[in-house]
């Protein structure tokens, strides 16, 4: 039997709903617009692509959005001296650095110079380690769309074995502390495991996110599992044309999982819709607010 299709696509319109509901009622009820500011440095076409899909969520979710679009040359001084204001702006709730940073730019040193309690993407040392000692962090966006999925699909992830194929800072490790938070039982492998089509046969819950285009096979995924593919990655398709695929082999696991995200349409959307529930959080903490319910870790 084919497996459960999780449409991201449509869980992602359900989330912005909510922080659009969230966002007027913070608002009306304490006359707070939350704010997030991105900052670009250079013309990296895929990033202007994803600048401007944020730009534009981020106003049709209700909230305040401050781009800033910086010259490649842009010298790192220059660069912290923004951040510095944007962390000290009272209606700025939320700072995302779009990476990649050129490449005379320190992205380890612009990352940890915005204030943790702003830094919606969740990757500043103090938000790593937070998350890593179960301590109350802003979550990255990718591994929360993704738990968000999960605990719709599942509801109590408790007991649960949970393979994440992939060890990066952005995925693969904050993703492997969500998972055990919510009491599962964890193993983080990557391209170099021993008997990796093993260890991923034993999941119960399968998370691809280590950046090759469809190196899991069907035959890797105990029956009944449920797959989330976060790779996104573009091969050659017929008569020349590219085309968008996984980490997982979508045709060969849908035969065996119990569900599955596609790509695209999977975790993708959660993404941003992700960021936009991340700077909502952002924003009631900094004023001593109730959290959004169902938008957080």
């Amino acid at each position: 039997m084919p497996a459960t299709l999780i449409d991201g696509k449509a869980f992602a319109a359900r989330v912005r709903a909510k922080v659009a509901d969230h966002v007027t009622r913070l608002r009306e009820e304490h006359g707070l617009v939350p704010g997030l500011a991105v900052v670009l440095v250079g013309e990296d076409p895929a990033s202007q692509v994803y600048v401007r899909s944020k730009g534009k969520q981020t106003a049709e979710a209700g909230m305040a959005s401050f781009e800033h679009k910086l010259d490649v040359k842009t010298s790192e001084s220059d660069l912290l001296a923004l951040i510095a204001k944007l962390n000290a702006d009272p209606e700025v709730h939320g700072i995302l650095v779009q990476l990649p940073l050129p490449a005379h730019l320190d992205s380890d040193l612009v990352i940890n110079s915005i204030d943790p309690a702003k830094d919606v993407d969740g990757f500043h040392i103090s938000n790593v380690g937070l998350l890593g000692t179960g301590q109350k962090s802003m979550v990255p966006c990718t591994p929360l769309g993704c738990l968000m999925m999960l605990r719709d699909h599942h509801g109590s992830l408790s007991g649960m074995n949970a393979v994440v194929v992939g060890r990066s800072n952005i995925v693969g490790k904050p993703m492997a502390q969500l998972l055990l938070g919510d009491s599962c039982t964890v193993t983080i492998a990557h391209s170099r495991t021993r008997n990796l089509a093993e260890v991923c046969r034993g999941a119960d819950i399968l998370v691809a996110a280590v950046g090759r285009p469809e190196m899991i096979p069907g035959d890797w995924v105990k029956p009944g599992a449920t797959v989330i593919d976060v790779g996104i990655n573009r091969v050659e398709g017929a008569e020349g044309k590219t085309r968008l695929v996984g980490d997982v082999d979508f045709a060969s696991c849908a035969e065996v999982a119990g569900a599955i995200t596609p790509v695209p349409g999977g975790v993708g959307p959660m993404t941003i819709a992700c960021l936009l529930a991340n700077t909502v959080t952002a924003c009631c903490r900094a004023n001593g607010l109730t959290e959004p319910e169902g938008l957080t870790a």
